[in-house]
């Protein structure tokens, strides 16, 4: 059965490209100080995966979601430019919480190095790519994120994160990653339709 993934509208739709409105959502994250993404995304990938697979106080599983993102920590102001942004060591990895739960019931963690959190609803610009990832994939498609959004004088706010969709165990091939940056965008003012509905759970 696949994975339940945040709701969201899709805004401006434009080959690999997409303006989304999402909605809140709960998450777990944990930061990890490392300078490799990848290994320092699958040191936070085991930590939360401790506490969905009952690492928690009443020692209760909860189901897994989608995606699973990493993005550098936002210490740094954000009138600093984007490039300095994704610099440093602090990793945030994040997992998704089922709908069915709120911050007042979902279950403590047992190691005080996850955290949860809402998300509030935003507006977020992605790019979709498949294949296997590494480090450079995730510098390529995120400057191309970037010069799209720079093309269209769409104003970034967030940190770019990698969401990574797949187990594993999926052949490279078949995985479906994603580059997605927060936004300042205002379909109103920009004369734009939205020209998708929202798209259901599982059905993506």
């Amino acid at each position: 059965m696949a994975n339940e993934e945040p709701k969201y509208t899709v805004i401006l739709s434009d080959e690999d490209f997409e303006i989304r409105r999402y909605q809140p959502f709960i998450v777990a994250e944990t930061v990890v100080d490392s300078a490799d993404v990848e290994s320092g995304s699958t040191q936070g990938f085991r930590r939360l995966a401790g506490y969905i697979f009952g690492g928690n106080r009443t020692k209760e599983s909860i189901s897994m979601t989608a995606p699973v993102t990493t993005a550098r920590s936002e210490k740094i102001s954000m009138t600093a430019p984007v490039e300095s942004r994704m610099a440093g060591t602090d990793l945030v990895v994040t997992f998704m919480m089922p709908s069915e739960y709120s911050l007042a019931t979902l279950p403590e963690p047992n190691d005080p190095r996850v955290l949860l959190k809402e998300v509030p609803g935003r507006v977020v610009a992605a790019i979709k790519f498949s294949g296997s990832w590494s480090e450079e994939r995730f510098q390529e498609h995120t400057e191309m994120l970037l010069k799209w959004l720079r093309e269209r004088d769409i104003e970034v706010v967030g940190v770019p994160s990698v969401a990574r969709y797949d187990a594993p165990w999926t052949p490279w091939f078949m995985r479906r990653n994603e580059i997605l940056v927060e936004v300042a965008y205002a379909a109103e003012e920009k004369g734009e339709a939205i020209r998708k509905e929202a798209i259901p759970l599982n059905k993506r």
